[in-house]
């Protein structure tokens, strides 16, 4: 009696039997089964992240095998905390990350309407519709909701009072969903004075954020100016006014015999006496060439030892060592010079330049402050907090917020309504599309308008509020072109989005579309999914 696999092997091809072409270990997942693999791993992050959307979302506490933990509801800090298998899963992680990296926002709302999206398709393929049905169809749903946002974006950038009121909206909404949401009105208008210092520059290094513990939120505040998190040395002059700035990166510690791989023998101590006096005197002569650079602020990416520092105060050069390489690069950057390490050419060397060089203290911590900068646009938000964990989410919270506005300021000043109403604006106009549409096409466009008034129902379900009795009147509202509407979580009911004063950006609505349709078409398509052999470790001594 033959074996299966006998049998198998004996049976003319093309009689049902599948040869396995792939390497031992390999295996791969067809048709639905690899669909619905797919989908369920989407799903389940969309659900993981989707309590943290809206005004009165929830925070996630991740903790490390070392120990360490972060408290955060921002979506892509989240999912780039996550270690995930399911391949569908990876893609909307990464389209999060994108929109985290391209706008700063809107991290969590681009990964659930993605997931959103793939329910729904889940929903259509048990019916029988084609994938590349429903993928026609979301592309032609999308269309129609990109038009209909279009054509509710408003600009102010026009009138520069209306537009800064119109930016601290717009990051008052960011913020509202933030840990900053208790002192809202003050980062607000603190990340909008931030922005328009830098003049319509993209360039967020020019903001620098420091974390100081001590104090609560709302004693935060905006230092025009670039503060370094670093105290003068000893005999160091405490201010140094109209300084020219020299900053390197380079050893100041060859006073000392430190030669790396090399062994020296000598028969006396006087022979090492003659070595360290030889070093003294290259490190003597590498602080002369500085000082004939004719600065009087010195600033070094690496320590300063004793006999240079003593140097640099006799010449009445201000002296600033171990600057973390961030911090050089930004003093670089707003002082006007560049980071130096030779120093033989001084006419070739552009010198920083600043008004006053000065040490305080924020709290009982001593910090250096460069006041009136080249670079004039320079400032540093200085974050005061309970704790770590909540500096670092503030960190965070401020850094999205001052993403959006830079984006919005400089390159796409449009914005639109918040609070869902943009949401379920697209969601009419896309049921509009839809009855227009003959075949299965139209339910696809149905799915996705169902799809879009998911997003007001999850900021509602994180509230506490009925979303579905406040979706289906917020649908009926816009479907007689009352596109204002949206809901008013703290009330509980719905509420005009302009009297509310909720703005988003216009660049963040269009990306995360077209950007959670793109990553639910490229998923639904999959038929097959094919995992590699896990790699084998070879045995030391030769066996496998």
């Amino acid at each position: 009696m033959q074996s299966g696999n006998a049998r198998a092997m004996h049976a003319p091809f093309g009689m049902g039997v599948v040869p396995n072409v792939l390497g031992d270990g390999a295996y791969e997942e067809r048709g639905e089964n690899a669909r619905m693999s797919n989908f369920v791993g989407a799903i389940a992050i969309t659900d993981l992240v989707k309590t943290t959307l809206g005004p009165k979302g929830m925070d996630k506490i991740l903790q490390s095998q070392s120990g360490s933990i972060m408290v955060t509801n921002d979506g892509a800090t989240i999912l780039r905390s996550l270690l995930i298998d399911n391949p569908a899963a990876k893609v909307l992680i990464e389209i999060s990350k994108t929109q985290d990296e391209e706008i700063g926002d809107g991290t969590t709302s681009v990964c659930c309407f993605a997931g959103e999206l793939l329910r729904q398709a889940e929903k259509l393929l048990e019916n029988h519709l084609h994938p590349q049905t429903i993928a026609l169809g979301y592309r032609m749903a999308a269309k129609a909701a990109l038009a209909k946002l279009e054509s509710l974006a408003v600009d102010f950038k026009h009138d520069k009072e209306i537009f800064r009121k119109e930016l601290v909206k717009l990051a008052k909404t960011t913020l509202s969903s933030k840990v900053l949401a208790q002192s809202m009105d003050h980062f607000a208008c603190l990340a909008v004075d931030a922005i328009l210092r830098l003049e319509g520059s993209t360039n967020l290094d020019l903001i620098q954020i420091i974390k100081q513990s001590g104090g609560s939120l709302a004693d935060s505040w905006l230092e025009p100016g670039f503060l370094l998190q670093k105290k003068l040395g000893v005999g160091q002059p405490k201010v140094m006014h109209n300084a020219r700035i020299l900053v390197a990166n380079t050893g100041m510690d060859t006073d000392k015999v430190k030669i790396y791989g090399a062994r020296v023998r000598v028969d006396s101590l006087a022979r090492v006496a003659e070595i360290e006096k030889a070093e003294q005197a290259k490190m003597m002569a590498k602080c002369e060439k500085i000082a004939a650079h004719n600065c009087n602020v010195f600033v070094n990416r690496q320590l300063i030892y004793n006999r240079p520092e003593q140097f640099f105060t006799s010449k009445g050069i201000m002296a600033i060592e171990h600057a973390d390489f961030d911090g050089v690069e930004r003093i670089a950057l707003v002082t006007g010079t560049t980071i130096v390490s030779t120093f033989d050419d001084p006419e070739s060397v552009q010198l920083g330049e600043c008004e006053k060089i000065e040490e305080i203290l924020i709290g009982e911590e001593p910090v250096i402050r460069f006041s009136g900068c080249k670079a004039g646009s320079a400032c540093t938000v200085v974050l005061r907090g309970a704790n770590v964990q909540l500096l670092d989410e503030a960190e965070r919270s401020l850094h999205d917020a001052l993403c959006v506005l830079s984006q919005t300021a400089s390159v796409e000043s449009r914005m639109v309504l918040g609070a869902g109403a943009a949401e379920m604006a697209m969601a009419s106009a896309v049921d509009g599309a839809a009855s227009l549409e003959q075949g299965k096409v139209a339910l696809a466009m149905e799915a996705f308008a169902t799809a879009l008034r998911a997003l007001p129902a999850i900021i509602a379900d994180n509230a506490g509020l009925d979303a579905a009795d406040l979706v289906a009147t917020l649908r009926a509202h816009h479907a007689e072109g009352r596109h204002t509407l949206g809901l008013d979580v703290n009330e509980g009911v719905i509420g005009d989005a302009e009297e509310m004063g909720i703005r988003e950006s216009f660049k963040l609505k269009y990306s995360m579309v077209n950007s959670a349709v793109e990553a639910a078409e490229m998923v639904i398509r999959v038929d097959d999914v094919i995992k590699a052999a896990p790699r084998k470790r070879e045995d030391p001594h030769g066996r496998h």
